[in-house]
């Protein structure tokens, strides 16, 4: 038996999943170790227990980038900029941190201003307005060298449209630093909007150094055991091979989450639904997705620890509300969740691990919903401890423990349904039109307070829900993106334009892939619009077709349509690989008797509560379908 493995790194728990030939599935989970996440990787391919000559592929997910965007400890980067330009990371794009407390901040570039270098030259979107000296270059190269840099950043204004000014200026600084890595903007994003695409250069600079470090010591530490080096899952919901993934760090950013949705939508599409929200729930943190008819919805970028990333992105909207959430009561007497976890280490008072301060997951054994004596990864439950946790903060809101570990999931509820609005109202959808898909850990432990938060009916627990992120990557094709800037209005574009476009990112995104899918999309809005919507297109339209399917969408979206020309900003193509085979058969399943709530059912690596109201039944491919009659 040969395997497709995919490994899923959380904050306290690392899963692992490997599917067989056969498409059968085998599910390991361990506990992480964030001081090296390679060794938690590690640990879950020797729990599988397959000797590396019977596996195919490794994917991994990694919270390597959005822990170093969260702890700022990435790369010493020096930006080079265009002169009077060269405060961009600074003004931002002049929004508020929060609208209403000016006491709020917006987190400080990645970037300070003593190391950023202004560049004397200047090219305009349509014409080169001060060009760029050789004797100009070298002086610039001169002044990086001085701030001692471990990556440096080339942005220029307008180099979407000619990036003759930052190839040159990067060759100067190769020369004069042979040794340190120089990341070209137009590379990274060929796209308009300054900011974007410097904030984005700064991150992939700020986190390539230590992301390739990673990557080269898992697969040093693979290879030893004899196994192949990883692929990567990008925030996109596709793979990358190590070695590519090695050099875009800033299209990692969201590695993790983005492969728990793509499980959910293989799931979804087995079980022939069409749209739905996802929760994921860990030890450390939730993530809401939304998956519209049976595809992840991928967006065109957005913030990652206050962070502008503007690559493409599935769609995941992180709280601070895992099983290991800290509750505390704040100096007002408010009993609080979050966002303080205990992590792996020590963990949940439960976990015996050290931890002394109560958790969600210590609130859940007090209510009785954690019958197991251990939890899938080997971790034995300490209930008395756990009691006593609650107990002792009970003490504090003097009210009873049950009640205050009642309070405690609550709020970790309300945390989680608040995403949820998030990825779905703010989009144009309905919450009541979709099913919820309850995974990870814990996701379906809070399933059913969530549904009825949001007045949802239907609740579909997968199979395998406890490392679905793992099963996702496991299953990911391979997935290589190209972009352009467009800038045309949409109308005056004709077929052989389009077509031309179409096939040229096509090329571009597929390189040496055979067999790949291409599916491309326009950026597009009306004129004068500070945003834009992403755009299916093919290469038999033209730009009437794309200009009139926005206008559905747009309507769609927003509930109105402007008469207004309507304008082509970028476009994207991504070139998808064949996705790896998963069997969800269960035989006999379907003849367990359906399951009326109140009832805790214990899963293979999840706990699922069946509240009261509910009607849990089991499906043929595995897993539960529960509804609210």
């Amino acid at each position: 038996m040969t395997f497709s493995v995919g490994v899923d790194v959380g904050g306290t728990f690392t899963d692992l999943a490997a599917v067989g030939k056969d498409g059968r599935v085998v599910a390991r989970k361990v506990l992480s170790t964030p001081a090296d996440q390679s060794e938690g990787v590690a640990n879950a391919m020797a729990a599988l227990g397959a000797p590396g000559r019977d596996v195919t592929r490794i994917a991994h997910g990694t919270t390597v980038v959005t822990n170093l965007l969260l702890e700022r400890k990435g790369a010493r980067v020096v930006l080079c900029a265009t002169a009077g330009a060269a405060d961009l990371l600074e003004l931002r794009r002049q929004e508020r941190a929060s609208l209403y407390d000016l006491s709020m901040h917006h987190p400080a570039p990645l970037v300070p201003d003593e190391r950023v270098v202004a560049v004397d030259e200047r090219i305009a979107a349509v014409a080169v307005r001060k060009v760029l000296t050789n004797a100009e270059a070298t002086r610039v190269a001169t002044e990086v060298a001085a701030l001692n840099p471990d990556i440096v950043v080339v942005s220029l204004l307008h180099a979407y449209a000619d990036n003759t000014h930052e190839n040159r200026l990067a060759a100067a600084i190769r020369k004069r630093l042979p040794n340190v890595d120089v990341v070209c903007s137009a590379d990274v994003l060929p796209e308009i909007r300054e900011y974007e695409r410097t904030a984005t250069a700064v991150a992939e600079g700020y986190a390539r150094p230590r992301v390739r470090r990673y990557i080269e010591h898992l697969s040093a530490r693979l290879r030893a055991n004899g196994f192949p080096a990883p692929n990567v899952m990008t925030s996109g919901g596709g793979m990358l091979p190590a070695v590519d993934a090695a050099s875009r760090a800033a299209s990692l950013a969201l590695s993790g989450p983005a492969g728990g949705v793509v499980g959910a939508a293989a799931v979804l599409r087995a079980a022939k639904l069409g749209d739905a929200l996802t929760i994921d729930i860990g030890g450390t943190s939730a993530d809401a997705g939304l998956i519209l008819g049976g595809e992840p919805l991928v967006e065109p970028g957005g913030s990652v620890a206050g962070v502008p990333i503007a690559l493409p992105r599935v769609l995941v909207e992180t709280v601070s509300a895992g099983g290991g959430s800290i509750a505390w009561v704040d100096a007002g007497g408010a009993l609080r969740v979050g966002p303080q976890s205990a992590g792996a280490v020590p963990g949940p008072v439960a976990f015996g691990r050290g931890g002394t301060e109560p958790t969600v997951t210590d609130a859940h054994i007090v209510l009785g919903r954690l019958d197991a004596a251990e939890l899938s990864g080997g971790v034995k439950l300490d209930r008395v401890n756990a009691r006593a946790a609650v107990a002792s903060l009970a003490k504090q809101m003097r009210a009873t423990t049950e009640r205050t570990a009642e309070a405690i999931v609550a709020i970790a509820d309300a945390a989680v349904a608040r995403a949820l609005r998030r990825v779905s109202v703010e989009r144009g959808v309905d919450p009541r039109a979709c099913v919820l898909v309850a995974f990870g850990g814990g996701g379906p432990l809070h399933g059913c307070g969530l549904a009825d938060m949001l007045g949802m009916k239907r609740i579909l627990v997968p199979p395998h829900a406890g490392v679905l992120s793992a099963l996702g990557l496991a299953i990911a094709p391979e997935r290589r993106e190209a972009a352009t800037s467009v800038m045309r209005e949409a109308r005056s574009m004709s077929k052989p334009e389009v077509s031309a476009l179409h096939t040229g990112l096509g090329k571009r995104a597929s390189g040496a892939m055979k067999g790949a899918r291409i599916s491309a999309h326009a950026r597009v809005r009306y004129a004068g619009q500070g945003y834009e919507l992403d755009v299916p297109f093919s290469a038999r339209e033209d730009g009437a077709a794309v200009a009139r399917r926005f206008v559905t969408l747009h309507e769609k979206r927003y509930g109105f349509a402007l008469d207004r020309p309507i304008e082509i900003v970028a476009a994207r193509a991504a070139a998808v690989g064949k996705p790896h085979k998963l069997a969800l058969a269960v035989k006999g399943i379907t003849a367990q008797k359906p399951v009326r709530g109140p009832s805790v059912i214990t899963l293979p690596d999840a706990t699922m509560v069946v509240a009261r109201g509910w009607t849990a039944r089991a499906l043929p491919i595995g897993g539960w379908m529960l509804e609210r009659k």
